[in-house]
């Protein structure tokens, strides 16, 4: 079970996700899109969005930082570990909210407003939910388990085995004795990879360049013409 987790499922759901996003872009390029629902409904969404989307970034670059970055850069720069940790726990609680309350707002819209739920799928539903439970048990750890146990060195473990996972060499003995709530949070992340490519999650890889020369689109209302 431990090889499963740690080295096989892991490099499975990236597998999936590559493959499929391939797939999709090749010969269904017509649903690369995140099938927006402004048009129905956007009380709810001028605010859940913004939340979600810079939430978001923000967790990325925090994951980014400490699993990606060895403690050894840190050291070199003079960042001891408590430092490391109390801006991790601010700014990882201040990222970490911001995203839960995004995808609550956007869940509540989801369910809630009768012309979003006819026209939403099953697979939309399960994003929301499955990004929850993601970022919920990421908060659990940021400010339950940091604060209640005291914060745990993933830097050594978790973060090495990842930056393991990429060179193809994953030490499954990192991640044999993580305690239970990292061990979720890390393998709902991964269904999530392996889920992303056949959901609105795709759009994900499409990158706005185009959008910021793209020449402004005019709506001028019919009233004035009549």
């Amino acid at each position: 079970m431990q090889q499963f987790l740690w080295v096989i499922f892991p490099y499975l759901s990236l597998a999936i996700m590559i493959a499929g996003s391939l797939y999709r872009y090749a010969y269904r390029p017509m649903s690369w899109n995140a099938r927006s629902s402004e048009l129905l409904e956007r009380r709810l969404l001028k605010w859940g969005s913004p939340l979600f989307h810079w939430g978001i970034l923000m967790v990325i670059a925090g994951h980014v930082m400490g699993l990606l970055v060895p403690v050894a850069f840190y050291q070199a720069l003079g960042i001891s570990r408590e430092m490391y940790h109390l801006n991790a726990d601010i700014l990882g609680a201040a990222a970490g909210l911001l995203t839960w309350t995004g995808l609550v707002i956007l869940l509540i819209r989801r369910l809630g407003n009768r012309r979003v739920r006819v026209n939403s799928t099953l697979s939309d539903l399960l994003v929301l939910l499955l990004l929850l439970a993601v970022v919920t048990t990421g908060n659990i750890i940021t400010l339950g388990y940091n604060n209640l146990v005291g914060p745990y060195g993933y830097r050594r473990t978790i973060g090495p085995w990842t930056r393991g996972l990429l060179t193809l060499h994953p030490n499954l003995a990192l991640m044999v004795h993580i305690p239970l709530i990292f061990q979720i949070h890390i393998t709902l992340a991964f269904l999530l990879f392996a889920i992303s490519p056949f959901t609105r999650l795709v759009h994900i890889w499409s990158v706005p360049v185009a959008y910021l020369r793209r020449v402004p689109i005019q709506y001028r209302s019919r009233q004035q013409y009549r």
